[in-house]
This record gives C-alpha cells, structure tokens and sequence, in this order.
C-alpha cells in the first residue's frame, strides 16, 4: 500500500499520534515539538551531503534531549580517504532549538571553537562552519550554497509498531545545485554547481529503544536533465507508504518496497564487495559498485550511533511512473546501514 498525502494537516494530533501515515511529494504536514508525547525518545536532524565525482563533504546537526551534535566529513574518493569530526555540546531548549520546519529556520551555533551557520531562503540554503583545531592546529571551514530545488521532495510520515506514539518523520531532498568549498589546513576541495549536486535529510522523530536500517541516494544528470532517487528499507511501519522514490526533472515517482542484497558471510556484511538492489515493482535493477566505506560512530549518555557508509557507483535501470525507462551507468551514490540505541 503506497497511500499518497494530499492534504495539509499538524503532523501530531494531541495524544502525540500521526494524525496522517504515508507519504506526500510537497512538505504539507506542520510538526510542532509541543506535541510529541515521548520527547525522551526525540531525535532531531539536519544532514547534508554535496558531491562531485572527486569529493564529498557531509555536515550533520542534531538534538536528542539536550544534547547538539555537530559532525562533518570530508571525503576524497580520488586518494580513497576520509577525515570526520564531531563535536557534542549540552545545550538547553532555551539556549537552542533546531527549527520545526524544513521550508523556514535558520540554525546559528557559536563557541570559541564552533562556528555554524545554515541560513534558509526561498532562493537557496547557505551553510558555513568553522571548526578550530579540527585536526591538531589546522582549522576546518565549510562554506556551502545549495540552490535549485527541485519542483517535488519525499516526505514521509510513518508510526513504529512497537507504540503508536513513536513515528518516523522526514523531507528527503535529493539533487540540488551546490556548490562552494571545504579546507582543512592546506587543503582544499572546491565544488562548482555545473556538477556538483547536494542533498538534505531532514528529520524530525520519535524512535524506539533499537532501530536498524539502509538508506540509500544519488544524484546527478541523465540526459542533461537532472535525476536522482531515495531508497530506504527497514525502518518504521512500511505498510503505508516507503521512502523509495524517483527524481526526473524535478518531478517524483514512486516505488514500492527495495531489497539490499549484500554479500554476507558469518562475520558479517562484506560492504565493499558489489551488491544488488531491486523493487519488489520490478521498476527498478540496479548494481551498486562500492569505493570507499565510511564507519562512523557516536556513543553519549543518551544515544548511540553507529554507520557504514559505503560510496561508489550504481549502474542499472529505473522505470517512472510515465513508463519511461531511465539508463544509468556509473552514477555516483551511496548506501548506508544505520544502527541506534536510545
């Protein structure tokens, strides 16, 4: 079942529970914090990810509780290396909040050490950071212009069998124009909007005590024309909609239920052997081809985080709803596998 939210509603009602479940392609349901019933189990983020074919950077801002996590990585996919930084900082409600919608708010964060800021207008999203001593003495700044968003986005709004005063929120949106800088001491990698291409995950949710999860996108040009896709599988009540989805042109198509099909073996995923990726739809074959992993790991008082980032490339087919048929071959991507406690 794929059910389609077509019109505008608070995302809660005032027990705390989705007052619609599915999925929309324009962002018409309002969250308001007020409302959540488990705020212990609230998990709230901004997370960007801008790339080219030489390099990524990723910046990441979230509250769970009192706590704001502010992380960023740079990657060079050319030497098959990485840097991550992560700083965490007990902040009150009164001293920070993230903003409670994904169209309007900016997020402003400054310390002797951190500079942050993520300004949002109806033309384009600015993103700036400055880390002092990221790395032993060398500074790592970002600055970052992402523009051109597409006409739809993913919206997803599903409950947790486990309560259904838990949910999964979120705005996926996938192939906008970036570009911009990073440095870190004397180096520098620099992204131009002619192809480089940024994406946001927006989410804004209450989640159980354990959860496990792939997510997966990539962006860029088709044709000329601009295309992209969500995958997602295993997180929240899917029998109401699921977070995989088409871009062309801007405009959405929806898929139904995707398969990651990882080579494994007693120890374990093997993730940088190839995997298969397929819609139960059958509109949708794909062969992911990995590069580089990226582990990342965040354990607090209150949460733990871990995450196997695998980048590289897919090659395959997709099939819009139009029945026109999308040829793909080396597009730049990527798939995670998500693990939290709380």
């Amino acid at each position: 079942m794929q059910h389609k939210i077509i019109k505008p509603s608070n995302l809660l009602d005032k027990t705390g529970k989705l007052i619609q479940k599915g999925y929309a392609t324009k962002p018409l349901l309002h969250y308001r914090r007020k409302d959540v019933a488990l705020k212990c189990r609230l998990k709230e983020w901004d997370y960007y990810l801008v790339y080219n074919n030489k390099y990524a950077v990723a910046l990441t801002v979230g509250k769970i509780r009192c706590l704001v996590v502010v992380s960023a990585t740079l990657i060079d996919f050319s030497a098959k290396k990485s840097f991550s930084k992560t700083v965490v900082k007990y902040m009150s409600a009164r001293k920070f909040s993230m903003p409670e919608s994904s169209e309007t708010g900016d997020i402003t964060i400054k310390t002797k050490k951190l500079n942050l800021s993520i300004c949002n207008n109806e033309c384009s999203r600015q993103l700036y950071l400055l880390m002092k001593e990221a790395s032993c003495k060398n500074d790592l700044e970002i600055s970052l212009t992402l523009s051109q968003e597409p006409h739809d986005s993913l919206i997803i709004a599903l409950p947790f069998k486990q309560c259904n005063k838990l949910f999964y929120f979120s705005r996926k949106i996938i192939g906008m124009e970036a570009s911009g800088y990073a440095k870190l001491g004397n180096e520098s990698y620099f992204f131009s909007n002619v192809n480089s291409y940024g994406l946001l995950n927006w989410g804004r949710s209450a989640f159980p005590l354990h959860t496990d999860w792939f997510w997966g996108a990539a962006q860029g040009r088709v044709c000329g024309y601009r295309f992209g896709f969500n995958l997602a599988s295993g997180l929240a009540d899917t029998s109401y909609a699921t977070e995989n989805m088409l871009f062309y042109k801007g405009i959405a198509s929806k898929l139904n239920d995707v398969s990651f099909i990882i080579p494994k073996t007693k120890k374990g995923y093997q993730y940088m052997k190839p995997w298969k990726i397929y819609s139960s739809d059958k509109r949708l074959e794909l062969k992911f081809t990995p590069i580089l992993e990226r582990k990342g790991k965040l354990c607090t008082l209150f949460f733990s985080f871990r995450q196997h980032q695998i980048f590289g490339t897919f090659s395959g087919c997709a099939t819009l709803d139009d029945g026109t048929i999308i040829l793909i071959n080396d597009f730049p991507g990527f798939v995670s596998n998500i693990e939290t406690e709380c």
